[in-house]
């Protein structure tokens, strides 16, 4: 099965930063956000559109976090979301925070790694009522990006 990654760039604003002048440690998972709308945008079909419009959502039920070195303001976060299969019906992604160290879109050597983590979204449907199934959207997704064949 082949890995499927995104990488967006994302410059640190004021309102990001705290009292020491450092991204306070909660805009992580938004950065971490950030990424898993990136990666829809780059792989159509898991999107929180897509969700919408097939009466799905996927509401982080786990998530985790390690905070290895700051960012700060005028810094460029470098977020690379992979999306790690799993069997089920349940969407999992890891995630790398980088600070840049220049202009190029994504370069993991010269880069400082600030952070990373996991989340795991769960399937429910619009009355909020979990899904054990896998939805067709996501099912043919996966046939589409992954070359796997769930029924």
């Amino acid at each position: 099965m082949k890995t499927l990654e995104d990488i967006c760039r994302m410059p640190v604003r004021f309102s990001e930063i705290d009292s020491m002048r450092r991204v306070w440690h909660g805009e992580f998972v938004k950065y971490m956000e950030d990424g898993r709308e990136s990666f829809g945008r780059h792989f159509p079909g898991i999107g929180y559109a897509d969700m919408q419009k097939a009466g799905i959502y996927a509401p982080v039920y786990d998530l985790h976090v390690r905070y290895l070195a700051p960012l700060a303001i005028n810094d460029i976060a470098v977020i690379r979301t992979t999306f790690v299969y799993h069997p089920g019906a349940r969407l999992d992604f890891a995630y790398k925070i980088y600070k840049a160290s220049g202009d190029e879109p994504y370069a993991e050597s010269n880069d400082v790694l600030c952070a990373e983590g996991e989340t795991t979204q769960l399937f429910i449907d619009s009355n909020g009522e979990l899904l054990t199934d896998l939805p067709p959207y996501f099912i043919d997704w996966q046939k589409k990006y992954l070359n796997t064949e769930n029924k």
